[in-house]
């Protein structure tokens, strides 16, 4: 499987539009670390910890995604995210942290980084403000960011330090789960813009928006490797 997978049509453009901050963030230090084992495991548990919280708040932004939803194939498509994410990756980080002697009581009293608190706190006044389609712009870097991600680690990890992680991400659960939200995002933006999307006046807000949380993406990967 291609470390660059189809995503859909509106993932590509936005990425491509990225530019420099998109390889950033899929190819941060952090990211590299888990490849080779080199990340201190205080690091990386600190990194899951936060992860956690943030997921609780992009849980709430996937079900947000349904209340903006007009149509429903939107609808079930974004109810069916906000699932994988609560009854799925959750699940990964309590176990790998209870493993790891963290119990669940504690993973649940984290407290949340300026880091952290910046960017769910984007995404979800992304969907307050706007509509469906400023919403998942916002989302987006997170799940095909982390769907690339698990692939190229896949590939080219030379340490298994983080298997189970990486595995996680580049296994066909989460894949699929990508490729959804790929053609969910497609049929979104073509609902409302048309198939020539780029070539309306409100694509540049957006190609903004996708770069802001790209960039939030990349303060993240930062926090972890400063516990």
């Amino acid at each position: 499987m291609s470390s660059q997978p189809d995503y859909g049509k509106v993932f590509a453009i936005l990425r491509n539009h990225a530019g420099e901050p998109w390889q950033k963030y899929t190819h941060h230090p952090f990211v590299e670390a888990l490849a080779d084992g080199s990340l201190p495991r205080p690091a990386f548990l600190h990194y899951l910890c936060q992860d956690y919280v943030f997921l609780i708040h992009f849980s709430r932004a996937w079900a947000l995604a349904a209340v903006k939803s007009e149509y429903y194939e939107e609808l079930l498509g974004a109810v069916s995210i906000a699932n994988a994410l609560i009854s799925e990756e959750m699940q990964l980080h309590i176990g790998i942290c209870e493993a790891a002697g963290i119990p669940r009581e504690e993973l649940l009293a984290t407290k949340e980084r300026a880091e952290n608190l910046a960017y769910t706190r984007f995404v979800l006044e992304t969907g307050f403000s706007g509509d469906l389609i400023d919403l998942l712009t916002a989302l987006l870097p997170c799940v095909m960011g982390y769907g690339e991600i698990g692939l190229r680690l896949r590939q080219n990890a030379t340490a298994d330090c983080y298997k189970e992680w990486i595995e996680t991400y580049a296994g066909v659960d989460y894949q699929n789960v990508a490729i959804s939200v790929g053609a969910l995002v497609d049929g979104a933006f073509a609902r409302r813009l048309g198939l020539e999307f780029e070539k309306t006046p409100r694509f540049a807000s957006l190609c903004r928006r996708f770069l802001i949380a790209t960039q939030l993406e990349t303060e993240f990967w930062q926090m972890g490797l400063t516990p």
